[in-house]
């Protein structure tokens, strides 16, 4: 049984026909070292996605390049069928190295490609929403991205791709993007110390698109603030839920994919979906930023 609307963690936004949580799930860390091969743990990587979906989440971030093919074999696992009101996101434009590498792979027909390996590890017919990974591993990278989004056009005229997405992006990126056909989410480097987009959330809000952060807090720890832990301590919490709550009060389009291999850490992660920053509390955390 999934919870109705009115409870879903971090309240809600609209992709599409689909109205999912605004706190999400990033299966990332579910892959191996270095985001290769399989999980420590298989039974709890499992455990994790049923207890975030048993939570209210409904929206997953995934991708066949992860393990690879790691997390898309544990989220179809976990939970397929598939609940009519769960969101599964992915993504393509890199492929994966012997060494760990992600070589940039965006040529139409290795888009393709891709969206049948996640079509196939998903076990579905059509994936929601598939971003395409533009820029580098150091970053976002200038260029254009005309036939690469167009190809991502022609797969969601064939069915096989229901919404499309960026990752990894400049403004310019999404701008010429939108300039093609419809953006419907984008995924960038986002947290409390690295506020480059600020100006592009404010802009993607008003358009009614999705921004979804990655690396929400700074990596796979917690930043490293005296005024993250001045605040967090004097609301009885962690500086990780801290910064994520400030993530969900920072603009409503936010949508969050914080990961986690633990249950625990999950539960934790998810209090922030409750937690309420005062005027005060918003304005010292901005100040990290500044």
């Amino acid at each position: 049984m999934t919870a109705p609307v009115s409870t879903l963690p971090g309240g809600t936004w609209t992709i599409g026909d689909r109205t999912i949580a605004r706190f999400g799930y990033g299966a990332m860390q579910l892959a191996g070292p270095g985001v290769m091969g399989p999980p420590a743990d298989r039974d709890c990587a499992l455990a994790v996605l049923r207890e975030a979906v048993a939570q209210g989440v409904t929206h997953i971030d995934t991708s066949a390049a992860y393990g690879p093919h790691v997390t898309n074999a544990l989220v179809r696992e976990a939970l397929h069928p598939y609940s009519g009101d769960l969101l599964i996101a992915t993504k393509v434009g890199a492929d994966r190295s012997a060494d760990g590498g992600w070589p940039t792979a965006r040529r139409p027909e290795d888009l393709r490609r891709q969206v049948h390996e996640n079509l196939r590890d998903l076990a579905v017919d059509s994936l929601d929403l598939v971003y395409l990974r533009m820029g580098d591993a150091t970053g976002p990278q200038p260029g254009s991205l005309a036939e690469a989004f167009g190809a991502m056009l022609d797969l969601q005229q064939e069915g096989l791709v229901r919404r499309v997405g960026l990752s990894n992006v400049t403004h310019d990126q999404v701008a010429d993007a939108r300039g093609l056909g419809e953006v419907s989410a984008v995924q960038n480097l986002y947290n409390l110390a690295n506020r480059w987009d600020d100006a592009l959330i404010d802009e993607l809000a008003s358009a009614g698109i999705a921004y979804v952060p990655f690396f929400p807090l700074g990596g796979f720890s917690p930043l490293q603030s005296d005024a993250l832990s001045r605040v967090a301590s004097r609301l009885g919490t962690t500086p990780m839920v801290t910064a994520l709550a400030w993530l969900l009060q920072r603009s409503p389009n936010l949508l969050l994919i914080a990961g986690t291999s633990k249950v625990a850490h999950l539960r934790e992660n998810l209090a922030a979906a409750s937690l309420v920053l005062s005027d005060d509390d918003v304005a010292e955390l901005d100040a990290i930023g500044g």
